[in-house]
């Protein structure tokens, strides 16, 4: 068995599942056995943890996404076209508020078919809004970017169709994340504030 297959299984059970999370289920907590308050890279086992993260994020049933408390989660296949929906909304809480910079990079996004690289805050705020769709990338230089895609590129690209309805989305949504142990507010549309619980 690779060590990637318990966390499918899980994921396939449950819907979503976070990197990483003192209290949730989490890769590096079924990876470690232990509840990490740290960052993993200090870990022994970070290597495998990065190997393990690496294989997940181009397996083609995972999509990554900063769904419960703006961190890095997991969504299953099963759980796409509800994120699709979502995601595609440009829903109030999505876009009040939203930066200059922010609003400009996703029109270079809506504009276009393929994806876009950038850095920063922008980014930070899409995909804390859940606007677009964005995997790490290494440039030649060494920097960190990410490689923001649109909802409507992605879905083409993975062959996903959206829900019907916004509101079914969401409560599908939701239903995963109470399964998983989150509260409701830990999802954007459901936060009292920008701020909740961003950390853990």
């Amino acid at each position: 068995m690779r060590p990637a297959d318990p966390i499918l299984a899980v994921l396939a059970a449950r819907g979503l599942l976070l990197t990483q999370d003192k209290a949730l289920p989490s890769v590096v907590g079924i990876l470690t056995g232990e509840s990490i308050r740290t960052s993993w890279w200090s870990h022994p086992k970070a290597h495998l943890i990065f190997s393990v993260l690496s294989e997940l994020a181009e397996h083609p049933d995972v999509l990554f996404t900063k769904l419960l408390y703006r961190k890095d989660t997991l969504v299953h296949r099963s759980l796409w076209p509800a994120v699709l929906a979502v995601g595609s909304a440009r829903d109030q809480w999505q876009v009040q508020g939203l930066s200059g910079d922010a609003k400009r990079l996703l029109e270079r996004l809506d504009r276009g078919d393929g994806s876009v690289r950038a850095a920063g805050a922008p980014v930070k705020e899409l995909e804390a809004r859940l606007l677009a769709t964005a995997h790490e990338i290494h440039t030649e230089s060494g920097r960190h970017e990410k490689a923001l895609e649109s909802w409507h590129a992605w879905s083409g690209r993975v062959g996903c169709s959206t829900v019907q309805s916004v509101p079914h989305a969401r409560r599908a949504l939701e239903g995963a994340a109470v399964t998983l142990g989150a509260p409701l507010n830990s999802l954007p549309w459901q936060a009292k504030s920008v701020n909740g619980r961003v950390d853990s």
